[in-house]
């Protein structure tokens, strides 16, 4: 598995509740989709705000996604799907964090994802889905008021 970090630090040894330090956010593109132009632009915009940012590349299984945010000790899970199998790739990290007691590390995504799907993947568990014409602000913004927020 290629991962790749944008800030160059070394993973801690701490898990998601109760860090201080920068917000860590695995950046994912799961499945067969090829196109990882916004996730590379996502990833970039929350380094640019301070956080430490893995990126994993494309093609990567939920698996793979999975344990790469155990190994990284990351707050968050960033998945970027463009090719309509959102329904099938956010359950299974969901349920693959559940099993591996790391249901603290909070999952939101974008892409190309209907309206009428996104209540249903909230209620399995995706913190926030954020649809063609987020702002990066937005994303951000949203991370920084969210992600630690279990921590407290």
């Amino acid at each position: 598995m290629s991962v790749a970090r944008q800030d160059g630090a070394q993973a801690g040894s701490q898990g998601a509740a109760g860090r201080s330090g920068p917000i860590r956010v695995v950046v994912a593109k799961p499945g067969l989709d090829g196109h990882d132009r916004g996730a590379k632009v996502i990833a970039r915009a929350l380094r640019d705000a301070g956080m430490e940012v893995i990126y994993t590349g494309l093609h990567q299984t939920p698996e793979q996604i999975v344990d790469t945010a155990i190994q990284e000790d990351a707050d968050a899970i960033g998945l970027s799907i463009l090719s309509g199998a959102h329904n099938t790739l956010f359950a299974k990290v969901i349920e693959l964090l559940q099993e591996r007691d790391a249901a603290d590390i909070k999952v939101f995504g974008g892409g190309i994802i209907p309206e009428a799907d996104i209540p249903p993947l909230k209620a399995q568990g995706v913190a926030e889905i954020f649809t063609p014409g987020a702002t990066t602000a937005s994303i951000v913004e949203w991370v920084n008021a969210n992600v630690r927020s279990l921590a407290v």
